[in-house]
């Protein structure tokens, strides 16, 4: 870092005048080139030194024990945050006014003594600007005890933040559930069907999709890995919800902050999605179990206490991050609570939730939520165990004798991938997935090279009770195929055998298709009008009947 003497060489005369009036030193010299090395020299005597820090303002000494603690240097815009502005001020206005007799900030206090500097340095993230004491004063200046405002991430156990939700605030609680387990089976059958999946409001499909992924379900090109697909629907609930919990946790890949569905980031900024989960997760196992806690506190402490806990160089203008309803770039520290708070936010009312791992709360039913715990299941699934007291997944398969199958929640999932295969998938309820076997959904399953004497030895097993219609048209389908067909035809009636032959002999034969009698034939999709016109030629008049 810059010397004393390098840090003011840009000063003019009257700034050096006001530093040496703050350290009842004299400078008498004509100009800068001769007053700087005189004051430089006085200043820089530890005594005096020691004597000037002591006699600072609180706060102004607190500035001075986070740049300390910062090796001598802070970002600007963090320092700034902290400590406040430095007016710009011209040298005529500033000495007529003289800012630093009633400095407006803690860093004006350190400005008028010479005791930080602004600079440009290079870092890893590129060129930021800093707060600096200059190298020459910092070791001159005496140790002081860190200012309480946290600069780092807590390691270790840290303070409890926020307070208890209050019986208002969680009227309504909304405990987690293992929910996802069902939907990731549903989106692997989607994807190895080729077919839109449903949505599983509120869990957000690209969630969803993005974990199966991350944990290693899908292969490159998208489609369910069969090997890593089958152990993870034929695991027990619980392990099987330990697999995404610890996928999630431990993911480089997974970017939060770029999952609010409010904002849209932009441009090629980077931050540490991991660490910042980590430190979330480290302040929310911090809280007292098995209680409430306000939503809205917690996050406004962490501002209070971490502001910088995404952001290790307190940068909070070159990340490019937009509000997605207005378009409007979300820069600068006034624009914390819309980035940084809606992270935490969605972190805790979304992933964790929609994971297993926090309970919500609100007022009303339908209501934003106001108050957030850790499950039943939290401590077990943090400490890479699966929770032991989900429920077994043995529920039976439902057949129809129209060819329907209900899936309860609770049949194995496993089975239900295999199942959702040969069908139509129908609209089911929150207790049970619908499907209908049809002549469709049993084709497309062929191409699959899945035969219906899977689908049989599938509804044989894990089945109450199958209708003997369905077991004998899935034994033929094999074989048959399509046995019946139900289609829209137009049917031309005519008079007597003798019309129905006279216009098989005249141009309008192209027209007609199948006979179904003596004098009833089908006539070819569009061409209705066409058959009527032939018929009016040979003095037959006819008409076309809809049916109501």
């Amino acid at each position: 870092m810059p010397t004393l003497s390098q840090s003011l060489l840009a000063h003019d005369l009257g700034h050096l005048r006001i530093l040496a009036e703050h350290w009842g030193v004299d400078m008498e010299a004509p100009d800068t080139k001769t007053g700087l090395p005189l004051l430089v020299q006085q200043i820089l005597d530890r005594e005096l030194v020691t004597e000037i820090v002591a006699a600072l303002p609180e706060i102004a000494t607190a500035g001075v024990a986070a740049l300390q603690a910062g090796d001598g240097r802070l970002s600007w815009s963090r320092f700034k945050r902290r400590f406040g502005e430095i007016r710009e001020i011209g040298p005529g206005r500033r000495d007529r006014e003289r800012p630093d007799r009633e400095p407006i900030s803690a860093a004006e206090v350190l400005w008028y003594h010479g005791l930080i500097a602004r600079a440009f340095f290079d870092t890893a993230r590129g060129t930021e600007e800093f707060a600096y004491v200059p190298t020459d004063l910092l070791p001159l200046i005496p140790p002081l005890t860190p200012p309480p405002v946290a600069e780092k991430m807590p390691d270790g156990p840290t303070h409890i933040l926020g307070r208890a939700a209050t019986a208002a605030e969680r009227g309504h609680p909304v405990l987690a559930t293992d929910q996802i387990l069902d939907h990731a089976c549903t989106l692997l059958a989607a994807l190895r069907m080729d077919i839109e999946p449903p949505q599983f409001d509120p869990y957000p499909l690209e969630f969803v999709h993005a974990l199966l992924d991350l944990a290693g379900l899908l292969d490159p090109v998208g489609v369910p890995d069969p090997n890593n697909a089958r152990t993870f629907l034929e695991a027990a609930r619980g392990e099987s919800l330990l697999e995404l919990v610890q996928t999630w946790l431990t993911s480089t890949d997974c970017n939060d902050l770029h999952q609010i569905p409010d904002l849209e980031a932009e441009g090629e900024w980077t931050n540490n999605p991991l660490q910042t989960r980590r430190f979330i997760l480290r302040l929310i196992r911090s809280l007292p179990s098995g209680t409430f806690w306000n939503l809205s506190a917690f996050v406004a402490d962490i501002r209070q206490r971490y502001p910088d806990f995404q952001r290790p160089a307190g940068d909070y203008d070159s990340w490019f991050i937009k509000d997605a309803a207005t378009g409007e770039f979300l820069r600068g520290f006034e624009n914390w609570d819309a980035v940084d708070g809606a992270l935490i936010r969605y972190v805790i009312t979304g992933p964790l939730h929609w994971l297993g791992l926090t309970d919500l709360a609100a007022p009303e039913e339908d209501k934003s939520p106001t108050a957030f715990r850790l499950s039943k299941w939290a401590a077990k699934l943090f400490r890479g165990t699966p929770p032991q007291n989900l429920p077994a997944e043995d529920a039976k398969i439902h057949v129809r004798s129209d060819g329907r199958l209900g899936a309860p929640i609770l049949a194995p999932r496993a089975v239900r991938y295999q199942l959702a295969r040969f069908c139509e998938w129908e609209t089911g309820n929150p207790h049970e997935y619908r499907y209908r076997v049809t002549p469709s959904s049993l084709t497309r399953a062929g191409e699959q090279n899945l035969r219906s004497s899977h689908l049989l030895t599938l509804l044989k097993r894990y089945a109450d009770a199958i209708p003997p219609n369905i077991v004998t048209a899935l034994e033929r389908w094999d074989q048959n195929g399509i046995e019946a067909r139900v289609q829209d035809v137009t049917i031309l009636r005519l008079g007597s055998p003798q019309i129905l032959q006279a216009l098989r002999d005249s141009r309008a034969a192209r027209f007609l298709a199948e006979p179904l009698g003596p004098t009833t034939v089908i006539v070819k999709p569009g061409a209705g009008e066409k058959v009527l016109a032939v018929l009016a030629e040979m003095g037959y008049l006819g008409e076309v009947v809809r049916d109501p």
